[in-house]
């Protein structure tokens, strides 16, 4: 059970994704202020801040399996570099078919100069808005890893979430191994929406 700081900390995580999001959907649609209340008190006292996702491929290992996994995703309210670091694992829309979502390790931010090893290709720097992924598997040459050195830059708009916890198997599963950040912001979500049952419920082997 989580303590009172954890919750504490927790409820801090929701109210501040609660209004970014509230505050995203007022701009949008011009709410009320009482809608707008009622938007942020819903989310704050009803809503997750995490969502199962089901993934399966070899780009991902060994963070991820080969076959089925199950993924605890927290999610984005913004993607910007306040709520994305450097070495996350986070979910994306294909850049190929939108109906579809990838997990890659983020590269690489917007203003990064991208230098390649192939001396015939230019550099270039990532422009606004922009980012880099790539897959964790370094066994895969770079035409067969399916990421940024194949579809090139991505919109940090397609970034809907951070992988924070995986399922394998029944009995092999753990955290996700994020950038020391992210970790540290994830932890009381952890502590309070992981329920490892019902990920295996969920869970497609």
């Amino acid at each position: 059970m989580a303590s009172i700081s954890t919750w504490f900390r927790y409820m801090a995580h929701k109210l501040e994704y609660s209004l970014t999001l509230s505050l995203k959907s007022h701009r949008r649609e011009k709410l009320s202020d009482r809608e707008l209340i009622q938007i942020v008190c819903k989310n704050l006292f009803y809503g997750k801040i995490t969502f199962l996702h089901s993934d399966k491929g070899r780009e991902m290992a060994p963070t991820m399996g080969a076959h089925e996994n199950t993924l605890l995703i927290r999610k984005i309210p913004m993607a910007n570099t306040r709520y994305l670091f450097i070495g996350d694992a986070v979910v994306l829309k294909d850049p190929n078919n939108s109906d579809k979502y990838l997990v890659r390790r983020l590269a690489a931010v917007e203003g990064v100069e991208m230098v390649s090893g192939d001396e015939k290709e230019e550099p270039f720097v990532l422009e606004k808005d922009q980012c880099w992924v790539i897959a964790e598997n370094q066994e895969l040459k770079a035409k067969e890893a399916y990421d940024s050195r194949t579809f090139g830059p991505v919109s940090t708009a397609d970034i809907v979430g951070r992988a924070i916890y995986c399922l394998r198997t029944a009995v092999d599963h753990g955290p996700v191994r994020n950038s020391n950040t992210a970790m540290g912001q994830d932890s009381p979500i952890l502590a309070v929406e992981l329920d490892v049952d019902e990920m295996a419920k969920n869970h497609k082997a």
